[in-house]
């Protein structure tokens, strides 16, 4: 399986980059978003403002979209996961709109919400072998609210909040697995062998 991972300006890409080689991908970071359309999976990292990602996305959105709707398998990590959505609260500006909903800052008593967090999931594909409320790594100051149900696992910081989401081949996580040691490799794992047809 071979993975673009998206450069576009923000994101932790060499950690993500060594996260999926080590779950068994071949990985190719790309710069040019154009090419997404032809990609055979994608992954947008994390790090980052919703704006920024956007703006390097801009000019390519039609066809990201067209890929995505088209059943190319897609990881959002982080700020990768919020730009699936329409819009954010961080920035102007829309979001790739390929999940209906919004994203709002965290209603949290410390933002931006940084460390280790539980995660309660559905137990389904992406998160076969994870145990339930196994620890996470999160590096946030807002969060998903889905208007469809896609919502495959929630976290509590201040507020319950959806933290992974899931339409088909299509998955997002509020939470950075690349960073989440070995439950993060796993996680990681099913997802490659989601995209492989595998799981």
């Amino acid at each position: 399986m071979k993975v673009s991972v998206m450069d576009y300006g923000v994101g932790n890409l060499h950690s993500v980059s060594k996260g999926l080689e080590r779950a068994g991908a071949s990985v190719e970071v790309v710069k040019d978003a154009s090419s997404l359309e032809e990609a055979e999976c994608v992954v947008f990292p994390g790090v980052g403002a919703f704006g920024a990602a956007m703006e390097r996305l801009r000019p390519s959105v039609p066809g990201i979209r067209r890929a995505i709707d088209s059943g190319v398998p897609v990881l959002g990590v982080c700020v990768g996961m919020q730009i699936l959505f329409e819009r954010s609260e961080e920035s102007e500006g829309e979001g790739l709109g390929v999940l209906s909903g919004s994203v709002k800052r965290l209603a949290a008593p410390r933002v931006p919400h940084m460390g280790w967090n539980e995660v309660s999931h559905d137990g389904g594909p992406l998160f076969e072998g994870i145990p339930q409320r196994s620890m996470f790594y999160f590096a946030n100051s807002y969060v998903c609210h889905p208007m469809e149900k896609v919502g495959i696992a929630e976290t509590l910081y201040g507020e319950t909040f959806v933290s992974a989401v899931r339409r088909g081949r299509l998955c997002g996580v509020q939470f950075h697995p690349e960073k989440s040691g070995a439950t993060g490799l796993r996680l990681l794992s099913n997802f490659v062998r989601m995209a492989e047809g595998s799981a």
